[in-house]
Protein backbone atom coordinates (compact mmCIF):
# COMPACT_ATOMS: atom_id res chain seq x y z
CA UNK A 1 0.00 0.00 0.00
CA UNK A 2 1.11 3.08 -0.41
CA UNK A 3 2.94 5.42 2.17
CA UNK A 4 1.35 8.23 3.56
CA UNK A 5 4.03 10.68 1.79
CA UNK A 6 3.70 9.68 -1.66
CA UNK A 7 0.12 9.44 -0.77
CA UNK A 8 0.45 13.41 0.13
CA UNK A 9 3.23 13.88 -2.95
CA UNK A 10 -0.08 12.24 -5.17
CA UNK A 11 -2.42 14.81 -3.42
CA UNK A 12 -0.03 17.80 -4.25
CA UNK A 13 0.52 16.58 -7.63
CA UNK A 14 -2.76 16.43 -8.30
CA UNK A 15 -3.34 20.25 -7.20
CA UNK A 16 -0.48 21.35 -9.91
CA UNK A 17 -2.64 19.82 -12.39
CA UNK A 18 -5.97 21.17 -11.10
CA UNK A 19 -4.28 24.81 -11.92
CA UNK A 20 -1.86 25.81 -9.84
CA UNK A 21 -1.09 27.90 -6.97
CA UNK A 22 -4.18 30.27 -6.85
CA UNK A 23 -5.52 31.45 -3.46
CA UNK A 24 -8.36 32.60 -3.33
CA UNK A 25 -7.27 35.35 -1.40
CA UNK A 26 -10.98 37.78 -0.33
CA UNK A 27 -13.34 36.13 2.20
CA UNK A 28 -17.12 35.92 1.44
CA UNK A 29 -19.89 33.76 2.31
CA UNK A 30 -21.75 31.02 0.44
CA UNK A 31 -25.17 30.95 1.16
CA UNK A 32 -27.82 28.60 1.24
CA UNK A 33 -30.77 31.16 -0.24
CA UNK A 34 -33.20 30.41 2.21
CA UNK A 35 -33.72 33.40 4.24
CA UNK A 36 -35.18 30.80 7.80
CA UNK A 37 -31.39 29.38 7.30
CA UNK A 38 -29.25 32.70 6.08
CA UNK A 39 -30.90 34.67 8.58
CA UNK A 40 -29.86 32.42 11.66
CA UNK A 41 -26.62 32.47 10.41
CA UNK A 42 -24.04 34.59 11.76
CA UNK A 43 -22.35 35.84 8.30
CA UNK A 44 -25.69 35.48 6.53
CA UNK A 45 -24.37 32.39 5.29
CA UNK A 46 -21.12 30.14 5.41
CA UNK A 47 -18.02 31.57 5.74
CA UNK A 48 -15.85 30.66 2.45
CA UNK A 49 -12.86 30.93 4.86
CA UNK A 50 -13.59 28.44 7.24
CA UNK A 51 -14.24 25.04 8.60
CA UNK A 52 -17.75 23.47 8.84
CA UNK A 53 -18.53 20.07 10.17
CA UNK A 54 -21.42 17.93 9.37
CA UNK A 55 -21.88 14.47 10.81
CA UNK A 56 -25.17 12.38 11.03
CA UNK A 57 -27.16 12.21 13.74
CA UNK A 58 -27.61 8.34 14.36
CA UNK A 59 -24.72 5.78 13.01
CA UNK A 60 -28.02 4.15 10.48
CA UNK A 61 -26.61 4.07 6.85
CA UNK A 62 -29.54 6.61 5.79
CA UNK A 63 -28.62 9.24 8.03
CA UNK A 64 -24.91 9.03 7.04
CA UNK A 65 -26.14 9.23 3.33
CA UNK A 66 -27.98 12.34 4.48
CA UNK A 67 -25.18 14.03 6.23
CA UNK A 68 -22.99 13.06 3.16
CA UNK A 69 -25.08 14.92 0.71
CA UNK A 70 -25.85 17.36 3.21
CA UNK A 71 -21.95 18.16 2.46
CA UNK A 72 -22.16 17.21 -1.63
CA UNK A 73 -24.94 20.40 -1.58
CA UNK A 74 -22.43 22.61 -0.32
CA UNK A 75 -19.10 21.77 -2.20
CA UNK A 76 -21.59 21.86 -5.32
CA UNK A 77 -22.57 25.87 -4.45
CA UNK A 78 -19.05 26.24 -4.40
CA UNK A 79 -17.98 24.58 -7.23
CA UNK A 80 -20.42 26.52 -9.08
CA UNK A 81 -20.17 29.85 -8.11
CA UNK A 82 -15.90 29.51 -8.40
CA UNK A 83 -16.13 27.58 -11.56
CA UNK A 84 -13.56 25.56 -9.44
CA UNK A 85 -12.62 21.62 -8.77
CA UNK A 86 -13.22 19.89 -5.18
CA UNK A 87 -10.97 18.25 -3.57
CA UNK A 88 -12.49 14.68 -1.44
CA UNK A 89 -10.36 12.87 0.67
CA UNK A 90 -11.28 9.53 2.93
CA UNK A 91 -10.28 6.26 3.90
CA UNK A 92 -12.24 4.50 2.24
CA UNK A 93 -14.09 5.26 -1.07
CA UNK A 94 -17.79 4.77 -0.57
CA UNK A 95 -19.38 7.65 -2.84
CA UNK A 96 -21.84 6.81 -5.31
CA UNK A 97 -21.00 9.10 -8.57
CA UNK A 98 -25.16 9.16 -9.63
CA UNK A 99 -25.74 10.26 -6.64
CA UNK A 100 -23.30 12.96 -6.39
CA UNK A 101 -25.23 14.46 -9.46
CA UNK A 102 -28.47 14.41 -7.55
CA UNK A 103 -27.00 16.85 -5.08
CA UNK A 104 -25.53 18.98 -7.80
CA UNK A 105 -21.82 17.81 -8.06
CA UNK A 106 -20.40 16.65 -11.44
CA UNK A 107 -18.05 13.76 -10.05
CA UNK A 108 -15.77 14.87 -12.99
CA UNK A 109 -15.35 18.54 -10.95
CA UNK A 110 -14.09 16.07 -8.23
CA UNK A 111 -9.93 15.24 -7.06
CA UNK A 112 -10.45 12.39 -4.92
CA UNK A 113 -7.38 11.59 -2.45
CA UNK A 114 -7.86 7.61 -0.72
CA UNK A 115 -5.67 8.27 2.44
CA UNK A 116 -4.32 5.53 4.77
CA UNK A 117 -5.61 7.00 8.16
CA UNK A 118 -7.80 9.75 9.57
CA UNK A 119 -4.31 11.77 10.22
CA UNK A 120 -3.60 10.94 6.66
CA UNK A 121 -6.84 12.76 5.63
CA UNK A 122 -6.46 15.56 7.57
CA UNK A 123 -3.01 16.72 6.66
CA UNK A 124 -4.23 15.92 3.30
CA UNK A 125 -7.20 18.44 3.69
CA UNK A 126 -4.51 20.78 5.10
CA UNK A 127 -2.24 20.87 2.40
CA UNK A 128 -5.39 21.53 -0.34
CA UNK A 129 -6.77 24.32 1.60
CA UNK A 130 -3.34 25.89 1.53
CA UNK A 131 -3.29 25.62 -1.79
CA UNK A 132 -6.42 27.52 -2.46
CA UNK A 133 -7.05 27.06 -6.15
CA UNK A 134 -10.47 25.11 -5.24
CA UNK A 135 -13.69 25.80 -4.60
CA UNK A 136 -13.99 23.46 -1.34
CA UNK A 137 -11.76 20.49 0.52
CA UNK A 138 -13.64 17.83 1.65
CA UNK A 139 -12.49 14.79 4.24
CA UNK A 140 -14.27 12.22 5.77
CA UNK A 141 -12.84 11.24 9.01
CA UNK A 142 -13.68 9.31 12.20
CA UNK A 143 -11.99 11.19 14.59
CA UNK A 144 -9.98 14.98 14.69
CA UNK A 145 -8.91 17.00 18.06
CA UNK A 146 -9.20 20.53 18.84
CA UNK A 147 -5.07 20.60 17.53
CA UNK A 148 -6.41 19.19 13.92
CA UNK A 149 -9.18 21.53 13.67
CA UNK A 150 -7.61 24.82 14.28
CA UNK A 151 -5.18 23.98 12.00
CA UNK A 152 -7.56 23.30 9.40
CA UNK A 153 -9.63 26.38 10.27
CA UNK A 154 -6.14 28.58 9.69
CA UNK A 155 -5.49 26.97 6.29
CA UNK A 156 -9.18 27.58 5.51
CA UNK A 157 -8.38 31.18 6.23
CA UNK A 158 -4.76 30.84 4.35
CA UNK A 159 -6.41 29.62 1.32
CA UNK A 160 -9.63 31.78 1.54
CA UNK A 161 -11.97 28.32 0.46
CA UNK A 162 -14.20 26.56 2.48
CA UNK A 163 -13.04 23.41 4.09
CA UNK A 164 -15.96 20.36 4.89
CA UNK A 165 -15.10 17.80 7.70
CA UNK A 166 -17.70 15.09 8.11
CA UNK A 167 -17.45 13.06 10.56
CA UNK A 168 -18.20 9.86 10.98
CA UNK A 169 -19.48 7.64 13.99
CA UNK A 170 -16.72 5.29 15.22
CA UNK A 171 -18.25 4.27 18.52
CA UNK A 172 -22.43 3.55 19.15
CA UNK A 173 -23.16 5.79 21.81
CA UNK A 174 -20.97 8.74 21.42
CA UNK A 175 -21.65 11.20 18.91
CA UNK A 176 -19.24 12.27 16.16
CA UNK A 177 -20.19 15.78 17.16
CA UNK A 178 -18.97 15.57 21.34
CA UNK A 179 -15.18 16.51 20.91
CA UNK A 180 -14.11 20.07 21.00
CA UNK A 181 -13.40 21.71 17.70
CA UNK A 182 -12.85 25.12 16.61
CA UNK A 183 -15.14 24.81 13.59
CA UNK A 184 -17.21 27.87 12.58
CA UNK A 185 -20.22 26.09 12.49
CA UNK A 186 -21.46 22.17 12.84
CA UNK A 187 -24.53 20.38 11.08
CA UNK A 188 -26.10 17.19 12.69
CA UNK A 189 -28.56 15.81 10.31
CA UNK A 190 -31.46 13.29 10.49
CA UNK A 191 -33.97 12.09 8.08
CA UNK A 192 -37.53 13.33 8.30
CA UNK A 193 -40.69 11.56 6.84
CA UNK A 194 -41.47 12.87 3.00
CA UNK A 195 -44.60 14.17 2.44
CA UNK A 196 -46.94 12.41 1.03
CA UNK A 197 -47.62 13.09 -2.65
CA UNK A 198 -51.42 13.51 -4.64
CA UNK A 199 -50.64 9.98 -7.00
CA UNK A 200 -48.24 6.97 -6.03
CA UNK A 201 -44.39 7.65 -6.04
CA UNK A 202 -41.78 9.04 -3.63
CA UNK A 203 -41.72 12.94 -2.26
CA UNK A 204 -38.27 14.33 -2.59
CA UNK A 205 -36.07 13.48 0.44
CA UNK A 206 -36.65 15.42 3.85
CA UNK A 207 -33.42 16.33 6.64
CA UNK A 208 -34.06 17.41 9.99
CA UNK A 209 -30.88 19.84 9.70
CA UNK A 210 -29.40 20.97 12.92
CA UNK A 211 -26.76 23.71 13.08
CA UNK A 212 -25.52 22.38 17.14
CA UNK A 213 -23.37 25.13 17.46
CA UNK A 214 -22.00 28.08 15.83
CA UNK A 215 -19.21 30.79 16.45
CA UNK A 216 -21.18 34.18 16.75
CA UNK A 217 -24.48 33.24 17.19
CA UNK A 218 -27.00 30.34 18.88
CA UNK A 219 -27.98 27.02 17.01
CA UNK A 220 -31.56 26.34 15.68
CA UNK A 221 -33.70 23.02 14.31
CA UNK A 222 -35.17 23.36 10.62
CA UNK A 223 -37.14 20.71 8.59
CA UNK A 224 -35.50 21.01 5.13
CA UNK A 225 -36.15 18.97 1.63
CA UNK A 226 -32.78 17.55 0.79
CA UNK A 227 -30.34 18.91 -2.01
CA UNK A 228 -31.63 19.60 -5.95
CA UNK A 229 -29.56 19.04 -8.91
CA UNK A 230 -27.82 22.11 -8.03
CA UNK A 231 -26.96 21.16 -4.47
CA UNK A 232 -29.97 23.82 -3.11
CA UNK A 233 -31.77 23.10 -0.23
CA UNK A 234 -35.70 24.40 0.15
CA UNK A 235 -38.21 24.82 3.08
CA UNK A 236 -41.07 22.19 2.56
CA UNK A 237 -44.30 23.94 0.81
CA UNK A 238 -47.28 24.80 3.42
CA UNK A 239 -49.90 22.67 4.22
CA UNK A 240 -52.56 24.78 2.63
CA UNK A 241 -49.82 25.06 -0.67
CA UNK A 242 -49.63 21.61 -0.86
CA UNK A 243 -53.18 21.47 -0.91
CA UNK A 244 -53.44 23.63 -3.61
CA UNK A 245 -50.99 21.86 -5.31
CA UNK A 246 -52.55 18.47 -5.57
CA UNK A 247 -55.78 19.69 -6.20
CA UNK A 248 -54.03 21.11 -9.33
CA UNK A 249 -52.67 17.80 -9.75
CA UNK A 250 -55.84 16.13 -10.00
CA UNK A 251 -57.52 18.76 -12.07
CA UNK A 252 -54.91 18.00 -14.69
CA UNK A 253 -55.19 14.59 -14.62
CA UNK A 254 -59.48 14.54 -14.84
Amino acid sequence: MMSATARRHEAEALLRESGGDSRAGAAGVLPFGIAAVDDRLAAGGLALDGLHEVSPATPTLSDDAAATLFAVGIAARAAAAQGRRVLWALTRFDLYAPGLEQAGLDPATLLFVEAREDKDVLAVMEDGLRHGGLAAVVGEVKRADMVATRRLQLAAMTGGIPALLSRRWRKAGVCPLGELSAAMTRWRIVCAPSARLPAQGVGRPRWTVELARQRGGPGFTLELEACDATGRLALPAAPRDRAVAAAGAAARAA
